[in-house]
């Protein structure tokens, strides 16, 4: 009898990047049978363990001296790396197993933000993800991504239709201003629930202020609640975040918004609703700037997110 492969996946953040991970995680456990184990920060334990396909789940606080000797005793027969970092080198050094990385295309990123030659290829990182794993004979499933919800996660008193708008991002850079938002919010008589942690709620109160048909939620729910919230709304609007990538895989219709970062990268919304659109401006000498993102513009006028068209979004 075929021993049971039994492989160790490696992604430690963020929300949207471990989102992205659910299809390899999947063909793994669905199409080679193997035994599925998950390495990542402990911050995000929550929305990893309720994942069917993980069959343990080991995580750290910050520093991958806390997990080595759990891993060496597990004897693992391969490491997926996909996070490529410096502390998933180290931890692979320090394992001594067979490993397989994915591409983060960085030259190909640094020739985009700083002389805007485009040498990305039209890979999405998913795609990216699961060549990782090709020479186990895996192929793409093409199911999307997955997010796994608990009985916790339930959200009550839910109005019977409405519209998510995730107001958040990691960079201001990333995020539409306040202003923007009360437009878009404004263009419509559609109920509009705001999502976002501990972060954005003062954005969000002044969000209600300015508006009648809001209602802010930010810092109120965990990432599951939110996603509830997400899974059983009419249309999501977001920035290039998590939730975007949560809302792809409930197949919502989703308007993402793209200021610093572009599309081009490979991180759009995965196999999403075909409804779905991307909002961006398009044609800037200036964009993107950067892979990332940044706490404001460089150039100091912000084109990139001032310019969007806040008529583009909702429908009644």
């Amino acid at each position: 009898m075929q021993k049971r492969l039994k492989i160790l996946v490696v992604r430690f953040s963020s929300i949207g990047d471990i989102v992205l991970t659910t299809p390899v995680i999947r063909v793994l456990k669905k199409q080679v049978n193997a035994e599925v184990h998950f390495l990542s920060f402990s911050k995000y334990a929550t929305i990893i363990s309720v994942n069917p396909n993980i069959d343990k789940l080991h995580t750290i606080e910050k520093n991958i001296n806390e997990i080595v000797d759990v891993l060496k005793k597990e004897k693992f027969d391969l490491l997926v790396d996909l996070h490529h970092n410096i502390r998933t080198q180290l931890l692979k050094s320090k394992l001594q197993i067979p490993a397989k990385s994915f591409s983060k295309l960085n030259l190909q990123k640094w020739l985009m933000t700083t002389f805007k030659i485009n040498m990305l290829p039209s890979t999405h990182i998913v795609d990216r993800y699961l060549d990782t794993v090709k020479h186990l004979g895996v192929s793409n499933d093409n199911l999307g991504l997955e997010f796994f919800l608990s009985d916790k996660d339930e959200v009550e008193n839910l109005p019977s239709e409405y519209v998510v708008f995730a107001i958040g991002g990691r960079h201001n850079t990333k995020k539409l201003p306040n202003e923007k938002i009360i437009s878009i919010c404004k263009n419509t008589n559609q109920h509009i629930i705001l999502i976002g942690g501990k972060e954005d709620s003062k954005n969000g109160q002044e969000i209600v202020s300015a508006t009648k048909n809001t209602e802010n939620t930010c810092g109120k729910y965990s990432i599951g609640q939110s996603a509830f919230i997400i899974k059983n709304a009419k249309q999501v609007i977001t920035h290039d975040t998590g939730m975007m990538h949560i809302a792809a895989a409930f197949q919502k219709k989703i308007h993402s918004i793209w200021g610093n970062t572009i599309p081009d990268f490979g991180m759009s919304p995965y196999l999403p609703n075909p409804d779905s659109k991307i909002i961006e401006v398009k044609n800037l000498s200036c964009r993107p700037c950067t892979k990332i993102g940044f706490q404001k513009c460089p150039k100091g006028h912000f084109n990139c997110m001032n310019k969007i068209d806040e008529n583009l979004f909702l429908d009644e």
